[in-house]
């Protein structure tokens, strides 16, 4: 059994989460508001990247390039800062602004467990980026994730959540060691909670 079905399985056992997230899901669909809705486009993403993060715009569109091929355009973005540990068991905590292509911004807190082969603690700057999302409100909820699944282009890591059909890009560039694959989620809210659950 791969180290990714068995950390679905061990977390989906205590559950965290569905059993069927543990099966392949393809993020490859481009953004149901690509047509008819105000996006950002690649240039002003890799624009606003690049100033967030402090690299440069090659760097930026370099990671952009593989999520706008993978999902489309965003409707909005996430930008904020969160500090995350781990031993087998971990928690992340973190807080930014969602703001909205059409203008509208919300405070937005997070936080969640994961389990699975994982160590380590780190700070992170953290981008994300929002496609298939009409109403700001429609972000305060659970979404799983795989971070075993991150790839990493130019020092940047990107990983995919999906819930209700809204797709999450996390783009998270920090300080820190830490190592491993886990599975769990990030719950979003209106306030700071405490208990990642």
């Amino acid at each position: 059994m791969s180290t990714r079905r068995l950390a679905f399985a061990l977390i989906a056992a205590l559950g965290l989460v569905s059993p069927a997230l543990g099966q392949d899901t393809d993020y490859g669909q481009p953004s149901q508001y690509s047509e008819g809705v105000d996006t950002y486009s690649q240039e002003e993403m890799v624009e606003t990247v690049s100033d967030f993060f402090g690299v440069t715009a090659e760097a930026a569109a370099a990671v952009l390039e593989r999520v706008f091929s993978d999902l489309g355009r965003p409707v909005g973005y996430v930008a904020g800062e969160e500090i995350a540990g781990a031993v087998g068991v971990g928690l992340r905590y973190g807080e930014g602004y969602l703001t909205m292509r059409n203008g509208e911004r919300a405070h937005v807190y997070w936080q969640g467990p994961s389990i699975g082969f994982d160590t380590g603690g780190n700070a992170s700057r953290v981008f994300v980026l929002v496609y298939n999302m009409d109403e700001p409100d429609r972000i305060y909820r659970r979404f799983p994730g795989v971070e075993g699944t991150a790839y990493f282009i130019a020092g940047l890591g990107v990983n995919y959540q999906r819930a209700d059909g809204i797709t999450l890009a996390p783009i998270r560039s920090g300080v820190g060691l830490r190592a491993g694959a886990n599975v769990g989620y990030l719950a979003y809210s209106r306030r700071r909670n405490w208990l990642p659950f």
